[in-house]
């Protein structure tokens, strides 16, 4: 049987190619949605788009991010149809840091990629054609990360497992692929192989002195993936990690900030600058969302401070 090719759409031009009717009714729908729940988070957006993808054929669209960079997902799909809206933007205090560090020779390792996102435009050319290993523990969610890396030219990596404090297997589980977790220690689910950080460099499939963006979506065990990557992080590192809007302790950040030698580093809108965080009072600000992540930052390196420092001092051109 012969795959129905993937309908088409141009985040640049807006041009929507090779969908029926009613999938072009879907489209317009979703971007509306998309629009409307901006307003407030998009609360409720991903249960309404995934309730409109079953009366859609099974299919997926490939959406063109830049002219060297296409990310494929099953058309319908709740929590990355918002990219049919030409004016969401994705996690956009990564995107800063991406885009600012295009001259860099770094390394993506992109923990949990889920469909491989980041990985697709962290390889692309507007982004600096950077290298990047995409690890993703879920056999649904690999084989669409898979299809990612092959859709681009194989340009980077994959690897199935889960990040975590050591080497070893866990369970994998959850009911939305955006979530899926080895948090928990269930009994059923999935079983996947587990590694540390700190084995990419005991293995060499990275080397010691190279520069590293480490964006850890882990869903509940982003402590065990720090502390598996102790020898990592003393480099030219960066972490990313999420906080999770409805954790008012900020459990993530208060473990960076007081049991690591790494620098804590926030995005905040009010001054669209990359922050320090000496004190966790400016996260019960920025995170006012209780149903969505907020991405924290920790390094050590000087090289990699002194960029995010430059990055800054260009807040106020961006601001304009």
């Amino acid at each position: 049987m012969i795959a129905t090719p993937p309908i088409q759409f141009d985040r640049a031009s807006g041009a929507l190619e090779g969908a029926n009717l009613w999938e072009r009714t879907a489209a317009l729908a979703l971007v509306t949605g998309s629009k409307i729940s901006s307003h407030f988070f998009h609360r409720g957006y991903n249960g309404c788009a995934n309730l409109l993808r079953k009366t859609l054929p099974e299919r997926n669209i490939a959406i063109r991010l830049n002219e060297d960079a296409t990310f494929e997902f099953p058309y319908g799909d709740g929590y990355w149809s918002k990219l049919l809206d030409r004016s969401y933007h994705y996690e956009d205090e990564l995107e800063l840091l991406f885009r600012h560090s295009v001259d860099v020779d770094y390394t993506l390792l992109d923990c949990g990629a889920n469909y491989g996102y980041w990985s697709v435009l962290v390889t692309s050319k507007p982004f600096g054609a950077h290298k990047a290993i995409a690890f993703e523990p879920s056999s649904e969610n690999f084989a669409k990360l898979a299809n990612n890396a092959k859709v681009n030219g194989s340009r980077f990596e994959t690897l199935k497992c889960a990040i975590g404090a050591a080497k070893g297997t866990a369970r994998l589980s959850g009911t939305k692929h955006e979530a899926f977790s080895i948090a928990g220690g269930t009994v059923g689910g999935e079983e996947v192989p587990v590694m540390a950080l700190d084995d990419l460099l005991a293995e060499g499939r990275i080397a010691p002195g190279g520069k590293y963006l480490i964006k850890l979506d882990v869903e509940g065990v982003e402590i065990d993936a720090i502390k598996g990557g102790t020898k990592l992080l003393a480099g030219d590192s960066v972490i990313i990690c999420e906080e999770h809007g409805n954790d008012p302790d900020h459990t993530v950040s208060r473990y960076i900030l007081d049991q690591t030698p790494l620098q804590l580093i926030v995005y905040d809108p009010r001054s669209n600058r990359l922050e320090t965080v000496t004190e966790l009072s400016i996260l019960d600000r920025i995170k006012v969302s209780s149903h969505i992540g907020y991405n924290v930052f920790g390094t050590s390196s000087a090289f990699w401070q002194e960029r995010i420092a430059a990055l800054n001092a260009s807040a106020g051109r961006r601001m304009q």
